[in-house]
This record gives structure tokens, C-alpha cells and sequence, in this order.
């Protein structure tokens, strides 16, 4: 069916390098696990200065993966966002782990590194019967605090260096999902670096793309040698095609999708440049509307990689209506993010209820992601702030 908007969501910046590169692949014999992966996976290692880069099929599947490398078992408790995609959450269930909601910092909407350590406290003081963020329904025998997952929303890092430090206080692992902030840096370091394991993702509306996929990146050589063996159904080393050392999966990544990858890399610069620029159109117009607030971007720490434009709308402003009106102007827009405790499967698991992370809820109830490319152009960019505008003025009528 034809989309009947003027405007897309979001577009992938492709040229001729590309194709050629995948029409190559073609021409071979070797479609998995050949010469492709391991150049993709070398751009990654130069990008982060890291000793290993995996690569998947997708940033869930990395995340996935990272959980199994951190030895996260059944019952065992991990700090983690509400306000992100609900793959960060949904690797923990995969394992049976429990998933330890931290509320954000209103700002950024990156975890809340503050109460984050308050909740590390409290439970190592208090005990984990007694913490009224634990889930209601469904747990027995809470298992070890074992890790911290933070994530890097929408492009702008979390705030890493109080995480790591809790962190090396407390023996925790880190797994920094940087899937939506490739190219992104915290003060002068690479986005995904920081942590114990990092994960980046190349969905179509990603800052690059290989249609799917993910990337692992760590230094931790034992770590990688079992991920690696996980993705290709747990053949470590050594093992036959069909002799299998480890319980893996197929999260393998292509060899046309590491060629697309490849070549999206050589052009990372140029591309995460296109995006800033269309945020600073989107910024320039959308500061003289009331109505609405700007990305807040904490330029003394981070470094932005845009991943989508989300703006916030002003208390009392029904965003739904807002989007719902857009959509009829022909415009696209999309609420970033429904609560993760607020979905309804993780309601029915633990028995989350609404006012639980008020910051989420708040945050989550005024956002509206905008259409975002980098090949988006400033007269695409005119059109939305008119029809924003336009939606204001219906919304008071």
C-alpha cells in the first residue's frame, strides 16, 4: 500500500558504492562468514580503539549476546532505563533475569545517575525483600546484582563516567547499548567503548545501515572468544561444523549486509555531518514555537550522534491529538518511548503500575519523534515546522 505521507519517516542515505559493493558479494561463492564480516568488524575496532568487534544480525542479538558473556543468570538483578526500545529490557528477560528500572534525568532522558547509585545502596543496605522497585509478582529468590545497562538515548551518551565508577565499587558489569549512538562520543571517547562490552545497531533508520545487523565491541578476549562462538550456534574453536562446544544461536551477520556496512562506515563523517545539519534546520525553526522544547544536549560531556529529532511538548499540550493531526497535514511522527515498565507484558510479569518513574512517564507523555535522515533536505524540513505549527493552532481552535 502507498504511504499518503508527503514526507518520509526516515531514509537511508545509500549511493553507488554501496550497490557495487553488494553486487560483488554476489559474484562470489561466499554469502556467510567470509572476508566481509571481518573488514566491517575492523572498522569498528579502529572507530572504538577496542580489540574485538563482533559482528550480528542485529543489536538485540548483541545485547543478547553480552548478557550471556556477562554470566547473567536466572533471578539475577540488572540496573537498566524504563525509557529506551524495549530490546534492552527484553535480552534480560531472555535469560530470566530481572530488570531493575532506574528513572531518567529529565534533561537528556539518559539514565538518572543519581538515584542510579541511590538504588545500588539501598538495595546492598536494605535488602532486595524490601525495595519497593522490586517486582511484584513472579519472583521468588532474587538473584545477585550483577550488572548495569545503560542506554545511549537517542544518540546523546549516558552520563558513563559515575556508571563505571559504581561499577568499580560495587563489581558490576557494564553493557553499554550504544545502538542508537554510533559516532556519538563522551568526553573525547567513543560511544560503546566505555563500558565492559558496547553494542551498536544498523537498522535502516540507524546513523548507517546493513539492512539488520549489530556489532559487540570489547577488550575482554575471553568474552569475545564465547560470543563469537555463540552467534555461529555455539562453535568455539576448534569444533567441527557439526560438534557444537556452547547452547548458541544463528545471530550471524551476512556477507552482503558486512559489505553495506562496510562501506557505510568509510563514509561515517560525512554522514553523521548530514544529520547534525538537519538538526540545526530543525532546531533554528522549531526555537521560535512556544509550544515546543528542543533536544537538550549536554555539549560540556557528549558529543551528539543524531539518531532521530525528538522534541518534547509543553505541559498541556495533548500530544496525541498533535500527532494524530500531523498525520492528517501528511506529516509522520511517532511517540520515543513508550515506558518500558508500562508495556503490557512486563506489567502482567512484575506488576508495574503508572506514577512508578513519574520522569519516564512525563518525558514519554510530551515526545514526538519528527522525520529524520540525512538525506532529508531543508525544504522537507520547512514543510514539518509549518505543519507543526499548523497543529498547534488546530489543537487550540
Amino acid at each position: 500500500m502507498t504511504s499518503t505521507y508527503r514526507i518520509p519517516m526516515s531514509e537511508p542515505d545509500l549511493t553507488d558504492a554501496e550497490r557495487s559493493a553488494v553486487a560483488a558479494v554476489l559474484q562470489t561463492s561466499s554469502l556467510s562468514m567470509g572476508i566481509e564480516i571481518s573488514r566491517f568488524e575492523e572498522t569498528f575496532t579502529r572507530l572504538t580503539r577496542l580489540k574485538h568487534a563482533i559482528g550480528v544480525n542485529s543489536g538485540t542479538a548483541g545485547l543478547h549476546l553480552c548478557i550471556r558473556a556477562a554470566g547473567i543468570n536466572p533471578g539475577d538483578l540488572v540496573i537498566t532505563t524504563p525509557f529506551s526500545f524495549v530490546a534492552s529490557t527484553n535480552v534480560l528477560l531472555y535469560e530470566k533475569a530481572i530488570p531493575v528500572f532506574v528513572d531518567i534525568d529529565p534533561l537528556t532522558g539518559n539514565m538518572d545517575v543519581k538515584r542510579m547509585r541511590q538504588v545500588i545502596i539501598d538495595l546492598l543496605k536494605v535488602g532486595k525483600s524490601a525495595m519497593n522497585w522490586l517486582p511484584r509478582s513472579g519472583v521468588k529468590n532474587p538473584g545477585t546484582l550483577k550488572a548495569i545497562l545503560p542506554v545511549d538515548v537517542f544518540g546523546q551518551p549516558a552520563d558513563m563516567d559515575p556508571i563505571m565508577d559504581a561499577a568499580k565499587e560495587y563489581g558490576l558489569i557494564v553493557i553499554e547499548d550504544s545502538c542508537e549512538a554510533l559516532g556519538a562520543k563522551y568526553k573525547e571517547r567513543p560511544a560503546g567503548s566505555l563500558g565492559n562490552y558496547g553494542v551498536f545497531a544498523f537498522y535502516p533508520n540507524k546513523q548507517i545501515t546493513s539492512g539488520e545487523g549489530g556489532m559487540i565491541v570489547t577488550d575482554d578476549d575471553q568474552a569475545a572468544s564465547f560470543m563469537r562462538a555463540l552467534r555461529n550456534q555455539g562453535r568455539a574453536p576448534g569444533d567441527s561444523w557439526l560438534q557444537h562446544s556452547y547452547l548458541g544461536y544463528n545471530y550471524r551477520l551476512d556477507e552482503m549486509s558486512s559489505a553495506l556496512g562496510r562501506v557505510q562506515m568509510s563514509r561515517l563523517d560525512d554522514l553523521l555531518a548530514k544529520r547534525e545539519r538537519v538538526a540545526e534546520w530543525y532546531n533554528q525553526r522549531l526555537s521560535l514555537v512556544a509550544e515546543v522544547e528542543l533536544p537538550k544536549i549536554i555539549a560540556t560531556t557528549t558529543q551528539m550522534s543524531w539518531f532521530v529529532y525528538v522534541i518534547r511538548l509543553i505541559p498541556g499540550i495533548n500530544r496525541d491529538q498533535i500527532e494524530t493531526t500531523l498525520g492528517v497535514l501528511g506529516i509522520p511522527a511517532r511517540r520515543y518511548f513508550n515506558p518500558i515498565h508500562l508495556q503490557p507484558y512486563v506489567m502482567e510479569k512484575f506488576g508495574y503500575r503508572q506514577g512508578e518513574f513519574p520522569v519516564t512517564e512525563d518525558v514519554s507523555r510530551r515526545s514526538l519523534s519528527l522525520p529524520f535522515s540525512s538525506v532529508m533536505t531543508e525544504s522537507q524540513v520547512e514543510t514539518v515546522c509549518e505543519a507543526i505549527t499548523e497543529a498547534l493552532k488546530r489543537g487550540k481552535q
